[in-house]
């Protein structure tokens, strides 16, 4: 275990609207904080980078229009706003996890370097953050990381598993929850219902992504896709919380 207690809350924080490519879809970005019995709180994911809020061209420098746009993003759908919406602020995280290193994932970590980074092993070892296509803006925080090979319980009710596919060293977790079972996060080992029926097309390695989200489609409980747009619209969101 990396934290004492038991998992008992999950919170679906809403981090802003993503064009893909010139409106092939519309997708919602999220980021999960986890809260146990002893008071520590944790993040799963953190969203687009905080300057693209106040300074579109930042943006633009660092490749993202090609990759598609962010729709409405401003200070209120950063992590740092989300968190603030709900009393807290980055120093109240106790563990940062990346599921991997996207830019609408890792794009705040920097914010959280004070508390340790999970993450897997072979995410990390990509000298930089593998963002979008060829363009690697940013670095890797300086913090203490916590790198994985394996299935790791994080604490009682919470347990993180590889799901390498989209990205070599992709992270999805599982969650016990008190009332409502059973939670997935696919993060983007499943990014969206129908990306099974199209071959994992988004996926660096198609053959590997689907031996893991057939892992994760075994399991019993609330599957929450990565970015699916339907699903998005009926997930229960902050301050609204799963218990």
């Amino acid at each position: 275990m990396i934290l004492p207690g038991r998992l008992t809350r999950l919170t679906v924080l809403d981090l802003g609207l993503f064009e893909v490519r010139g409106g092939e879809r519309l997708i919602g970005i999220p980021s999960y904080l986890m809260e146990t019995d002893r008071g520590d709180r944790i993040l799963f994911d953190t969203g687009f980078p905080p300057a693209y809020a106040t300074d579109p061209g930042i943006a633009d420098r660092d490749g993202l229009p090609a990759f598609g746009r962010l729709i409405g993003y401003d200070v209120e759908h950063t992590a740092e706003g989300a968190l603030a919406a709900l009393g807290l602020t980055p120093r109240d995280i106790s563990l940062t996890i990346l599921s991997h290193g996207h830019i609408d994932h890792v794009g705040a970590l920097h914010l959280f370097a004070h508390a340790p980074i999970v993450m897997t092993a072979r995410e990390r070892a990509d000298p930089r953050p593998s963002y979008f296509g060829t363009a690697r803006p940013m670095a890797w925080p300086e913090a203490r990381h916590i790198l994985i090979r394996d299935d790791t319980p994080v604490c009682n009710g919470l347990t993180l598993i590889p799901t390498p596919g989209h990205t070599p060293g992709h992270l999805s977790a599982i969650l016990a929850l008190p009332r409502t079972g059973t939670v997935i996060l696919a993060a983007d080992a499943i990014n969206r219902a129908s990306e099974p029926a199209e071959h994992f097309a988004d996926a660096q390695d198609p053959d590997a992504a689907r031996a893991s989200a057939d892992r994760l489609l075994a399991l019993p409980g609330l599957l929450i896709y990565g970015h699916d747009p339907a699903q998005w619209q009926s997930l229960r969101k902050a301050p609204a919380f799963y218990d």
